[in-house]
């Protein structure tokens, strides 16, 4: 009854799109990583040029690969069951699957688009991240280096550096480390600061950009022209990331967090902690960069 209401297109365009946005955002996604969760970053342009300078332009790319992969999956489900949710809910609200959405339509479908993201996307958030990370001086208020010394004692460390080692060989090695080390549940660490990030962040995505969508289609034409559209995205996406990126500085942190180096109990003691050290404007730098992702 309802398969007419099913296409496939949404999934195919979500696809599309998700691949774009990997290849031209994931540069500016490292920066934001490194701000978010690494240290001796003075602003926005001091990471860009020691990123450049120890790394090369490749380091910018680091770990992209499971990004194109994966995210492009992911894109494709989150727009396909966007939209197809929009149909769902138009069928059984007004009888008819191609019935323009309220506003109410708008935010239940975009709320439970976040919520399903969750489950598909954190694993890919945390690999993602752990790959972007690995170059960061491991802290040293949680590690301690027993040396075999004359009396016995540890020697405690302040911190340790070793260039060009890697703890992950790549994606599918991550992954493996991660459920040995962590269990399943080490896939999801930072889920719970990602539904906080993407339920009202879809929300305030998706409502968004249908209202300047049809702000910006002429009352002459049936569909917006593909410069409207981009115009929609962008400030949608403006809006979307100025409340999700305190939750996304959490979900950062704390998928960053490795067992070996945990310095987070869960999210509340991560905002916190994150509050008390560098206080409300912490999130000013990685907004800037996902306002242009």
């Amino acid at each position: 009854m309802t398969s007419k209401y099913f296409r496939l297109d949404d999934f195919i365009a979500g696809w599309i799109g998700g691949a774009s946005s990997v290849v031209v955002g994931h540069p500016l996604d490292t920066v934001k990583t490194r701000l978010q969760a690494g240290n001796g970053y003075q602003n926005t342009l001091h990471c860009i040029l020691t990123i450049y300078r120890k790394e090369t332009v490749m380091g910018f790319f680091k770990g992209m690969s499971f990004p194109l992969a994966s995210i492009t999956v992911y894109n494709s489900v989150v727009f396909g069951f966007f939209s197809n949710t929009q149909r769902l809910i138009s069928k059984y609200r007004y009888g008819d699957g191609w019935h323009p959405c309220g506003m109410l339509d708008l935010t239940v479908a975009s709320m439970l688009t976040g919520l399903m993201s969750v489950g598909l996307g954190a694993p890919v958030d945390l690999v993602k991240i752990r790959l972007q990370m690995q170059t960061q001086t491991v802290l040293a208020e949680n590690l301690q280096l027993a040396g075999n010394v004359s009396n016995g004692t540890n020697i405690p460390l302040r911190s340790v550096h070793i260039p060009n080692q890697r703890l992950y060989r790549g994606p599918i090695h991550c992954i493996s480390s991660i459920l040995q080390t962590e269990g399943i549940q080490g896939l999801y660490r930072g889920a719970g600061a990602m539904i906080l990030r993407d339920v009202p962040g879809y929300a305030l995505y998706f409502i968004p950009y249908a209202i300047f969508c049809n702000l910006l289609t002429p009352s002459t034409s049936s569909s917006p022209h593909l410069c409207s559209i981009w115009l929609a995205g962008g400030l949608a996406g403006s809006i979307s990331w100025v409340t999700a990126t305190p939750a996304d500085v959490v979900k950062s942190r704390m998928q960053a967090d490795a067992q070996l180096q945990r310095k987070y109990n869960g999210v509340l003691h991560c905002i916190i902690q994150s509050y008390r050290t560098e206080g409300a404007e912490v999130g000013n730098d990685m907004l800037q960069q996902k306002t242009y992702m």
